[in-house]
């Protein structure tokens, strides 16, 4: 089965939101079979269903002030930040033509960071009971989804540039006192953040065992 993929490059949170949705219903009127949105985002911080305020560490002033939007959304999980320094990526599949296994689903997902990082050989690792990638003990992707009709959407996002991860410190990411790593700061190099993609890509097909149709 084949899945349609579009970039979005570096584009606002709410914008990227409205074209998942519209995606979303080209995938549930079967249209398209599935579809992958990857992009990159101007700074945002998230809150899941389950988001405290309280995991946000500064007022939202100072928010304001270095020019971080906030959203409430409906993916699972607590509060997260992106960034220009990550790449995202929204997987819109139909669990129906799939597997109906939302913790199968997760753990794909896992495994598509896991593999991409195994290429720049580093070893990514899951730790039990939480949704992520870590490397040692910094967290380096984060996940969080929404299902409606077994169809998918949010997804997870990579951190790559180590510049842009000084802004997780405004946050309790994912309602943890926990430390992010980046793909720069650990092979100690510059990594262009959109050469990821075509990288990502592959990893999905294998991890989902799909193919990819040509880049919208």
């Amino acid at each position: 089965m084949e899945f349609e993929i579009f970039d979005l490059g570096l584009v606002d949170f709410k914008e990227s939101l409205e074209f998942q949705k519209g995606v979303f219903g080209y995938v549930k009127s079967g249209s398209f079979k599935s579809a992958l949105v990857l992009c990159r985002h101007l700074p945002v911080i998230t809150l899941g269903r389950r988001a405290l305020m309280e995991n946000i560490r500064v007022s939202e002033a100072e928010l304001n002030s270095k020019g971080i939007q906030i959203y409430s959304i409906e993916r699972g999980g607590d509060v997260t930040y992106h960034g220009p320094g990550q790449i995202t990526a929204y997987p819109i599949f139909d669990l129906g033509r799939l597997k109906k296994d939302v913790h199968l689903f997760l753990r794909q997902l896992e495994q598509v960071v896991i593999d991409l990082l195994s290429d720049f050989g580093i070893k990514g690792i899951r730790c039990s009971g939480l949704t992520g990638v870590w490397v040692g003990k910094q967290k380096i992707a984060s996940i969080g989804i929404a299902i409606r009709s077994w169809i998918t959407f949010h997804g997870l996002s990579i951190n790559i540039k180590k510049d842009d991860l000084d802004n997780f410190r405004l946050i309790r990411p994912c309602g943890m006192d926990i430390e992010m790593t980046s793909l720069e700061t650990i092979l100690g190099r510059e990594i262009e953040a959109d050469t990821i993609k075509d990288i990502l890509i592959r990893r999905f097909e294998y991890a989902f065992n799909l193919k990819a149709s040509c880049l919208s």
